[in-house]
């Protein structure tokens, strides 16, 4: 009787093993009996659309439930611009899970492309993105660079008033900001730039107080002082000032 509940063990664990792969053999896992029927996004999107998961995830499921490659729907969807990452799952018998996390843009760069705030850039297609964005513009080599010198001029510019919209860095390395009121400043080259900004913010609150229509356009890049126009748009035409030190 041992032996014989011993064989019987044994052939419930060749069994065990045998029928998956008969049932591969015979199609009882193919993807016309167990396909994937039902596809949910278990997050908030908004710039990702539904068309463009379709045609990421669709090809992915001619497989069926079983040989369905979670890594490969993974990779087909975070190669969709606007995501940040993505995890996929399966739900038995006939579901497929995508919880998606969207990139947040931080900056527009070099006119046709977004900076998200993970530091990445990439192309917001025809997104409708907040006009409130700065917008960055240098090498493609120097994007952190530019990213970082605009964070500083935030907090350097906060106690003037003036708030600024945008940075650029020349192929030479000459930066160029630009305010929200659409004042211009020439900044100049990066060795010099720290100290000439300095200088210019240190007076820039008094030479205001004199003119209350506000600043069109600054040149920093004298070795002394700089030189300032005021918005004549807004008052009696005035002549460029002469540079100040």
């Amino acid at each position: 009787m041992k032996g014989a509940g011993r064989f019987f063990g044994w052939a419930v664990a060749i069994m065990l093993v045998v029928l998956p792969i008969v049932g591969v053999l015979q199609g009882w896992f193919a993807s016309q009996h167990w396909p994937v029927t039902k596809l949910t996004v278990q997050a908030p999107f908004h710039e990702v659309t539904g068309p463009q998961l379709r045609a990421a995830v669709v090809p992915q499921l001619g497989k069926g439930f079983f040989a369905l490659d979670l890594d490969q729907v993974q990779q087909a969807v975070a190669a969709i611009p606007w995501v940040q990452s993505v995890e996929a799952r399966k739900r038995w018998p006939d579901s497929l899970l995508l919880r998606i996390t969207e990139r947040e843009p931080f900056a527009h760069w070099n006119e046709h492309q977004l900076i998200s705030r993970k530091g990445q850039v990439f192309d917001g297609g025809q997104a409708s993105v907040p006009d409130s964005l700065p917008q960055l513009a240098g090498p493609e080599s120097q994007m952190s660079e530019v990213v970082a010198f605009y964070v500083s001029l935030q907090r350097a510019f906060a106690p003037s008033g003036l708030k600024i919209s945008g940075v650029s860095l020349s192929q030479r390395g000459s930066w160029t900001v630009r305010t929200t009121s659409g004042a211009r400043i020439e900044v100049g080259s990066r060795e010099m730039a720290r100290e000439r900004l300095h200088r210019f913010l240190g007076v820039y609150p008094q030479l205001l107080d004199q003119h209350p229509e506000g600043l069109a356009y600054a040149d920093l890049r004298y070795t002394n002082g700089f030189a300032v126009r005021w918005d004549t748009s807004r008052t009696a035409p005035s002549t460029q000032s002469t540079p100040h030190t």
